[in-house]
């Protein structure tokens, strides 16, 4: 049977590799060049909105900032309301906290406290999955407002950073479409 990975060659081939970026040694992946194709962007939402699309899922949250653009079209797809979890000072209402680490610094991600009611199902959408800190910060999120988490669902693994163990460890579901290995 083949991988996840495998069978997401044709997604895989519309990210780019940027050397050098943010800092000399990264190998940066880059997902807007599969997001400005009609077909790519297409194909990565209906993969990514598959898995959940008869299990209740009440709300997709989007990490900022590519977890916008999936999380809100994952959400239209699966008939699911969409809420952003966004940096520091950026909503307007009264926000729940959480501070985390960064691959290149730390960032502190909010949600507004009433955007989720307690035992909503809810998934988790962003683009890549490095570290698992980003994703971390929003899980910690969720479950102070008493959200039932799905699963978590990336387009990007990089599983040399261990962020999908990381976040199993913490119970969560880990959805991937492609690998990128060694970097």
């Amino acid at each position: 049977m083949k991988g996840a990975s495998d069978q997401n060659e044709d997604l895989r081939a519309l990210i780019r590799t940027i050397p050098d970026f943010p800092k000399p040694g990264i190998m940066f992946r880059d997902v807007t060049s599969l997001l400005a194709d009609a077909a790519g962007l297409r194909a990565t939402v209906a993969r990514m909105a598959a898995p959940w699309e008869d299990k209740g899922i009440d709300k997709v949250i989007g990490l900022e900032a590519r977890g916008f653009i999936l999380g809100g079209a994952v959400a239209y797809h699966l008939g699911a309301g969409f809420v952003p979890v966004r940096k520091a000072g950026k909503l307007p209402g009264k926000v729940v906290t959480q501070d985390y680490a960064l691959e290149y610094g730390s960032a502190t991600f909010e949600l507004h406290e009433d955007s989720i009611a307690p035992g909503e199902t809810v998934l988790i959408v962003d683009d890549l999955l490095a570290t698992g800190g980003t994703a971390e910060a929003g899980i910690t999120l969720l479950e102070r407002l008493g959200a039932c988490i799905a699963a978590c669902s990336f387009v990007v693994d990089l599983p040399d950073l261990g962020g999908a163990a990381r976040l199993r460890a913490l119970g969560m579901d880990v959805h991937t479409l492609v690998a990128f290995d060694g970097d």
